[in-house]
C-alpha cells in the first residue's frame, strides 16, 4: 500500500491541517492503495526527511512538499506515477 505521511506540529497549525485534508481527499481517489499517515513533526520518524519547516509531505519515501500545503490535484498525478497507472 502506497503511503502519504504528513508531517507536522502538535498540535497541528493551520498549514498542517490542510495539508492533511489535501492528502486524505487525494487518497480517496484510490481506495485501498493508498492510506495517509500523520506525524509529529518532532518524532523519530521524520529523521530520514531532513525536516526543516512544515508541513512536510511524503509519498512512497519522496519528499513532495516542505512548507507549504501540496494540492489534492498535484497529489492524485504523483499517486498515479507510482501506483503505474
Amino acid at each position: 500500500m502506497l503511503q502519504i505521511k504528513v508531517f507536522g506540529t502538535t498540535p497541528p497549525c493551520a498549514n498542517c491541517k490542510r495539508a492533511e485534508a489535501q492528502a486524505q481527499k487525494a487518497a480517496e481517489q484510490f481506495p485501498g492503495q493508498v492510506e495517509v499517515v500523520k506525524l509529529d513533526a518532532l518524532g523519530p520518524e521524520v529523521e530520514p526527511y531532513g525536516l526543516m519547516t512544515t508541513p512536510l509531505v511524503v509519498v512512497d519515501e519522496e519528499v513532495i512538499g516542505a512548507g507549504r500545503v501540496v494540492p489534492s490535484d498535484k497529489l492524485v498525478s504523483i499517486i498515479q506515477n507510482k501506483l503505474g497507472g
